[in-house]
């Protein structure tokens, strides 16, 4: 199952700088995991925000889930899901 996801981060300013350093480091590891074995199969930046557009490929609504809330960042997240399908017109099925 294919999904958009938006996603917009908030660390709060008064936020311990290395803590935050420290979790974003285990966010980038854990996405680029993801990105290896092909549930998260797009990644792209929000130009001027702390934001993305990401496209997961998962077998359910609960996996998502789980890997959004399993996200080390996801305490600061503000999420937005869209779930996707195939449209008639499209000439790849990619």
């Amino acid at each position: 199952m294919l999904f958009l996801v938006q996603m917009h981060v908030n660390i709060p300013s008064t936020f311990d700088p290395q803590e935050a350093a420290k979790l974003i480091a285990e966010e980038k590891a854990f996405s680029q995991e993801l990105q290896r074995d092909g549930r998260w199969r797009h990644l792209w930046r929000v130009v001027g925000q702390y934001a993305n557009f990401s496209v997961f490929d998962v077998a359910s609504n609960d996996e998502l889930h789980q890997l959004l809330s399993a996200l080390p960042l996801y305490p600061f997240m503000t999420i937005q899901v869209t779930p996707l399908a195939q449209h008639p017109s499209a000439i790849s099925a990619n």
